[in-house]
């Protein structure tokens, strides 16, 4: 629906009617509607107030399609008026007392203060409306630049990280890197989202899952008999929460296509972000593989870092974590409240 200060009818119209056809248009419209209200009106109240009616037509043309149309509807509603239905229905008496030049150089005057109030407040509503957009059009410029910096940043430390992975070789120091590289990465999806959604500082959870698992699997799940799925509802969090839940999203999977699978040359890894029956959200990250070793379950099989940030970025979502382990594989739960 056109805002006020959008109503500008014969610039919108201006490549296929010419302007002063689209003024004249609105102008016979306005006086038509006139006579229909005059009519309705006469019904009830014969002869009452007939020039009344003429106010708010020519406000309406004035605010639609400029002064020019606003100036057409009084001419034509006047002259009609006066001539059409005044001077017929006036009685002796009244031309006597009322002298009709008068009365019609004062509706003039009334026309006329009427047309310029309400084409100053339209002038000020078009100046208010190109305005915001001006200002929304720089905000999106800057948002645009600062979401293309972010990016750059987010690739220049995952390219570093990577570079020394590629240095170090293999063993406990690479795999460490490539963890880091994955971290950057979960981070930098999370912000990705953030400026693609426009919601504000809000994520949509099921996109940013989805993205995210896509590339979990492309990065991890190299042997074809593995597979990574993931069943995500449509939600909007706050992205400092969709970060954190990237990141555990992240760490479990990282853990199970590391660990669960040991031997195994095929296995399934499932991934859900649903809405619980009792309130708030649950994160699980569930595998068929072969299980945890006997000890006190945790999230994550070879503690250390990753079980760290895990439970710091649980409860800085205020989430409860959960894990089950038996020798059909192993399940991790996260129930985070609204």
């Amino acid at each position: 629906m056109a805002r006020l200060g959008e109503l500008d009818l014969p610039d919108r119209l201006a490549p296929t009617v010419p302007r002063w056809a689209t003024q004249l248009g609105v102008a016979l419209l306005c006086a038509a509607g006139i006579e229909i209200c005059r009519a309705v009106v006469n019904a009830i109240a014969p002869g009452s107030a007939v020039f009344a009616l003429v106010f708010p037509a020519v406000m309406l043309a004035t605010l639609i399609a400029r002064w020019q149309s606003g100036t057409m509807t009084a001419a034509i509603s006047i002259v009609y008026t006066f001539f059409v239905v005044y001077l017929p229905t006036a009685g002796a008496a009244t031309r006597t007392v009322v002298n009709p030049r008068f009365a019609v150089f004062a509706i003039a005057v009334a026309a006329l203060l009427t047309i310029i109030l309400a084409e100053t407040f339209r002038r000020a509503v078009h100046r208010a409306t190109a305005e915001r957009d001006r200002q929304i059009a720089d905000r999106d410029l800057m948002l645009s630049e600062f979401e293309h910096r972010v990016k750059n940043n987010f690739a220049i430390v995952a390219g570093m990280l990577d570079i020394q992975r590629r240095r170090v070789g293999e063993g406990a120091a690479a795999d460490a890197l490539s963890a880091a590289m994955m971290r950057v990465d979960s981070i930098a999806r999370a912000h990705r989202h953030l400026y693609r959604g426009a919601q504000g500082g809000e994520v949509n959870v099921k996109d940013y899952l989805d993205d995210l698992c896509a590339t979990l699997s492309d990065a991890l799940l190299l042997r074809g008999g593995v597979t990574l799925a993931c069943d995500a509802d449509p939600a909007l969090i706050e992205r400092d929460h969709a970060v954190s839940i990237g990141l555990i999203l992240n760490e479990l999977v990282t853990n199970a296509a590391k660990h669960a699978f040991g031997g195994r040359e095929s296995g399934s890894i499932a991934v859900s972000w649903k809405r619980r029956a009792e309130g708030g959200w649950r994160l699980t990250v569930a595998d068929d593989g072969v299980g945890m070793p006997p000890g006190p379950k945790t999230a994550r099989r070879d503690g250390g870092l990753g079980q760290r940030l895990i439970e710091a970025f649980a409860h800085q979502v205020g989430g409860t974590l959960t894990t089950a382990s038996d020798e059909q594989g192993t399940r991790v739960t996260m129930d985070v409240p609204d």
